[in-house]
Protein backbone atom coordinates (compact mmCIF):
# COMPACT_ATOMS: atom_id res chain seq x y z
CA UNK A 1 0.00 0.00 0.00
CA UNK A 2 1.91 3.66 -0.86
CA UNK A 3 0.93 6.09 1.71
CA UNK A 4 -2.41 8.07 1.26
CA UNK A 5 -2.66 10.32 3.67
CA UNK A 6 -6.38 12.05 2.15
CA UNK A 7 -7.95 8.36 1.59
CA UNK A 8 -6.76 7.30 5.04
CA UNK A 9 -8.19 10.60 7.17
CA UNK A 10 -11.32 9.42 5.95
CA UNK A 11 -11.31 6.12 6.66
CA UNK A 12 -9.45 6.72 10.12
CA UNK A 13 -12.61 6.32 12.68
CA UNK A 14 -13.32 2.95 10.82
CA UNK A 15 -12.92 -0.41 12.63
CA UNK A 16 -11.04 -1.84 9.96
CA UNK A 17 -8.06 -4.10 10.03
CA UNK A 18 -4.72 -2.77 8.08
CA UNK A 19 -4.92 -5.42 5.29
CA UNK A 20 -8.61 -4.17 5.11
CA UNK A 21 -7.46 -0.24 5.05
CA UNK A 22 -5.03 -1.04 2.28
CA UNK A 23 -7.22 -3.10 0.28
CA UNK A 24 -9.44 0.16 0.24
CA UNK A 25 -7.07 2.58 -0.16
CA UNK A 26 -5.20 0.87 -2.94
CA UNK A 27 -8.75 0.66 -4.89
CA UNK A 28 -8.75 4.42 -5.09
CA UNK A 29 -7.11 6.45 -8.26
CA UNK A 30 -5.52 9.42 -8.00
CA UNK A 31 -7.27 11.86 -10.19
CA UNK A 32 -6.28 15.98 -11.24
CA UNK A 33 -8.57 18.54 -12.37
CA UNK A 34 -8.20 21.89 -13.81
CA UNK A 35 -10.65 24.42 -13.15
CA UNK A 36 -13.91 24.24 -14.99
CA UNK A 37 -13.71 20.82 -15.36
CA UNK A 38 -16.86 18.20 -14.17
CA UNK A 39 -17.10 15.11 -12.39
CA UNK A 40 -20.34 14.69 -13.38
CA UNK A 41 -22.87 16.33 -15.91
CA UNK A 42 -27.02 16.05 -15.71
CA UNK A 43 -28.16 12.92 -17.81
CA UNK A 44 -25.08 11.16 -16.64
CA UNK A 45 -25.31 8.23 -14.07
CA UNK A 46 -22.68 8.60 -11.24
CA UNK A 47 -20.39 5.22 -11.64
CA UNK A 48 -17.84 6.51 -8.56
CA UNK A 49 -17.43 9.34 -5.62
CA UNK A 50 -14.59 10.94 -4.56
CA UNK A 51 -12.20 12.37 -2.14
CA UNK A 52 -10.94 16.17 -2.52
CA UNK A 53 -7.61 16.30 -1.17
CA UNK A 54 -6.79 19.44 -2.70
CA UNK A 55 -9.26 22.20 -4.31
CA UNK A 56 -13.46 23.61 -4.59
CA UNK A 57 -15.78 21.87 -6.13
CA UNK A 58 -19.73 22.89 -6.40
CA UNK A 59 -22.94 20.87 -7.48
CA UNK A 60 -25.41 22.61 -8.91
CA UNK A 61 -28.81 22.22 -11.01
CA UNK A 62 -30.42 24.08 -13.58
CA UNK A 63 -33.71 25.45 -12.67
CA UNK A 64 -37.04 25.59 -14.88
CA UNK A 65 -35.77 28.77 -16.31
CA UNK A 66 -32.14 27.50 -17.19
CA UNK A 67 -30.37 29.41 -14.24
CA UNK A 68 -27.33 27.23 -12.29
CA UNK A 69 -28.70 26.77 -8.76
CA UNK A 70 -26.21 25.86 -6.29
CA UNK A 71 -26.97 22.79 -4.12
CA UNK A 72 -23.41 22.22 -2.53
CA UNK A 73 -19.67 23.43 -2.12
CA UNK A 74 -16.57 20.30 -1.33
CA UNK A 75 -13.73 21.34 0.19
CA UNK A 76 -10.79 20.06 1.13
CA UNK A 77 -10.88 16.26 2.58
CA UNK A 78 -14.74 16.18 2.16
CA UNK A 79 -16.53 13.77 -0.22
CA UNK A 80 -18.01 14.49 -3.16
CA UNK A 81 -20.86 12.41 -4.00
CA UNK A 82 -24.32 12.55 -5.60
CA UNK A 83 -25.97 9.82 -3.65
CA UNK A 84 -29.08 9.20 -5.62
CA UNK A 85 -27.45 8.95 -8.70
CA UNK A 86 -24.68 6.65 -7.28
CA UNK A 87 -26.99 4.36 -5.20
CA UNK A 88 -30.11 3.95 -7.03
CA UNK A 89 -28.22 4.23 -10.53
CA UNK A 90 -30.42 6.68 -12.27
CA UNK A 91 -29.22 9.70 -14.26
CA UNK A 92 -28.18 12.46 -11.85
CA UNK A 93 -29.99 16.26 -12.24
CA UNK A 94 -26.52 17.90 -10.83
CA UNK A 95 -23.70 19.12 -12.10
CA UNK A 96 -20.83 18.48 -10.25
CA UNK A 97 -17.63 20.73 -11.60
CA UNK A 98 -14.41 22.07 -10.12
CA UNK A 99 -13.93 26.02 -8.80
CA UNK A 100 -10.25 25.48 -8.71
CA UNK A 101 -7.74 23.29 -9.92
CA UNK A 102 -7.96 19.98 -8.25
CA UNK A 103 -6.47 16.56 -6.32
CA UNK A 104 -9.38 14.03 -6.07
CA UNK A 105 -9.09 10.43 -5.36
CA UNK A 106 -11.80 8.13 -7.11
CA UNK A 107 -13.59 4.90 -5.98
CA UNK A 108 -15.37 2.97 -8.50
CA UNK A 109 -19.27 1.72 -7.97
CA UNK A 110 -18.35 -1.72 -8.00
CA UNK A 111 -15.01 -1.16 -6.00
CA UNK A 112 -17.00 0.50 -3.21
CA UNK A 113 -20.18 -2.47 -3.16
CA UNK A 114 -17.16 -5.02 -2.85
CA UNK A 115 -15.66 -3.55 0.35
CA UNK A 116 -19.44 -2.91 1.44
CA UNK A 117 -20.82 -6.47 1.16
CA UNK A 118 -17.33 -7.78 2.42
CA UNK A 119 -16.23 -5.46 5.17
CA UNK A 120 -18.53 -4.95 8.29
CA UNK A 121 -16.11 -2.06 9.05
CA UNK A 122 -16.39 -0.40 5.73
CA UNK A 123 -20.22 -0.88 5.91
CA UNK A 124 -20.58 0.86 9.18
CA UNK A 125 -18.80 3.82 7.94
CA UNK A 126 -20.81 3.95 5.07
CA UNK A 127 -23.83 3.97 7.12
CA UNK A 128 -22.47 6.60 9.85
CA UNK A 129 -21.22 8.64 6.78
CA UNK A 130 -24.68 8.74 5.06
CA UNK A 131 -26.66 9.51 8.56
CA UNK A 132 -24.35 12.44 8.91
CA UNK A 133 -25.33 13.69 5.11
CA UNK A 134 -28.83 13.31 6.17
CA UNK A 135 -28.37 15.59 9.17
CA UNK A 136 -26.10 18.19 7.50
CA UNK A 137 -29.36 18.17 4.66
CA UNK A 138 -32.14 18.21 6.82
CA UNK A 139 -29.97 21.71 9.20
CA UNK A 140 -29.86 22.77 5.89
CA UNK A 141 -33.10 22.48 4.68
CA UNK A 142 -34.42 23.98 7.79
CA UNK A 143 -32.06 26.56 7.92
CA UNK A 144 -33.43 27.84 4.45
CA UNK A 145 -36.80 28.45 6.52
CA UNK A 146 -36.08 29.55 10.12
CA UNK A 147 -32.43 31.26 9.46
CA UNK A 148 -32.06 34.95 8.05
CA UNK A 149 -29.89 35.28 5.01
CA UNK A 150 -27.12 36.77 6.98
CA UNK A 151 -26.98 34.10 9.61
CA UNK A 152 -27.04 31.62 6.88
CA UNK A 153 -23.74 33.28 5.17
CA UNK A 154 -21.88 33.96 8.30
CA UNK A 155 -22.98 30.09 9.27
CA UNK A 156 -20.96 28.91 5.31
CA UNK A 157 -18.54 30.86 6.10
CA UNK A 158 -17.47 29.22 9.10
CA UNK A 159 -18.19 25.79 8.07
CA UNK A 160 -16.40 26.48 4.84
CA UNK A 161 -14.26 30.12 4.69
CA UNK A 162 -12.43 29.01 1.46
CA UNK A 163 -15.61 29.42 -0.14
CA UNK A 164 -15.02 33.20 0.14
CA UNK A 165 -11.90 32.83 -1.93
CA UNK A 166 -12.73 30.83 -4.68
CA UNK A 167 -16.34 30.64 -5.20
CA UNK A 168 -17.94 33.28 -7.58
CA UNK A 169 -20.17 35.16 -5.33
CA UNK A 170 -23.35 34.18 -7.53
CA UNK A 171 -22.51 30.70 -7.17
CA UNK A 172 -22.18 31.74 -3.23
CA UNK A 173 -26.01 33.60 -3.52
CA UNK A 174 -27.79 30.95 -5.01
CA UNK A 175 -26.58 28.37 -2.28
CA UNK A 176 -28.13 30.72 -0.03
CA UNK A 177 -31.07 31.15 -1.81
CA UNK A 178 -31.12 35.16 -2.34
CA UNK A 179 -30.28 37.29 -5.19
CA UNK A 180 -26.76 38.46 -5.95
CA UNK A 181 -28.04 41.96 -4.70
CA UNK A 182 -28.48 40.66 -1.43
CA UNK A 183 -25.49 38.78 -1.27
CA UNK A 184 -23.73 42.32 -1.80
CA UNK A 185 -25.67 44.13 0.84
CA UNK A 186 -25.01 41.23 3.45
CA UNK A 187 -21.37 41.18 2.82
CA UNK A 188 -21.28 45.58 3.03
CA UNK A 189 -23.20 45.19 6.53
CA UNK A 190 -20.77 42.46 7.90
CA UNK A 191 -17.65 43.51 6.56
CA UNK A 192 -18.36 47.39 7.58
Amino acid sequence: MLPNPTVEKLYANAKLSKIELSNIVDAYERIELKKGNFLLEEGQIANQYYCLERGLIRSFVNNYKGDEITTNFFGTNEIVIEVASLFQRIPTKENIQALTDCVCWKIDFDAFQKFFHSIEGFREWGRSYLSGSLFHFKQRSISMITDSATDRYLDLLKQKPEILKHAALKHIATYLGITDTSLSRIRKEIFK
